[in-house]
């Protein structure tokens, strides 16, 4: 079973780093250390209008746009804009992009979220439209504060391929009335030692 969980990352990161070596020689800026999944969809057509930071991570099913033909058949003209998405910015499962904004340093973005207007650097936003909810400091805070009161794993103890049995109904009995933390995952991910492929330089 480890033998074929190691054969298919190797597939998974050999299929990212070709992926980003088309991007890239399209004319895409994609950065360094991107969590990128393979279930994000690029608009290919104009992915040289699209640029991603240093350290961004995306979840699974995010849509990026850079074109909008809703219009075409009526005023035979479709609108294009370029994306911004700066250095370590996280963006949630199926949130979708549009034409013509820019993501400031160090934003998140909730799942689910469309951002249609332009997200300011250090703050959290979400919904559709996307709209600011709180700083990012504020969002930390509120974090940090619980991650000293909950239940939290060391991510090499916690990670589904090293998790037992009984540490799997363990978790479970302990999340029973609330959320937990696994701590040490984004550490671990930087270090190859677990975690989704990220972007190297090509």
């Amino acid at each position: 079973m480890i033998v074929v969980s190691s054969l298919i990352e190797r597939y998974h990161g050999w299929r990212q780093r070709r992926r980003c070596r088309a991007l890239r020689a399209a004319g895409m800026h994609i950065g360094q250390f991107v969590n990128l999944p393979y279930s994000t969809w690029i608009d290919v057509s104009h992915c040289h209008l699209i640029s991603i930071g240093d350290r961004c991570g995306f979840g699974e099913e995010c849509l990026i746009l850079a074109h909008d033909a809703q219009m075409n058949e009526y005023i035979d003209a479709t609108r294009i804009g370029r994306i911004t998405i700066h250095q370590s910015c996280h963006i949630g499962s199926r949130c979708v992009i549009l034409p013509g904004v820019e993501i400031g340093p160090r934003a998140i973005v909730g799942a689910n979220s469309v951002v249609s207007r332009s997200i300011p650097p250090d703050s959290v936003a979400s919904g559709s439209p996307a709209k600011v909810i709180c700083s990012l400091q504020e969002y930390l805070e509120k974090h940090r504060a619980r991650l000293a009161d909950s239940p939290s794993w060391p991510y090499l103890e916690a990670d589904s391929r090293f998790l037992s049995a009984d540490g799997r109904r363990e978790m479970r009995d302990r999340l029973r009335d609330r959320d937990g933390y696994i701590t040490g995952g984004y550490s671990a991910m930087l270090k190859g030692k677990g975690g989704p492929q990220l972007t190297g330089e090509d």
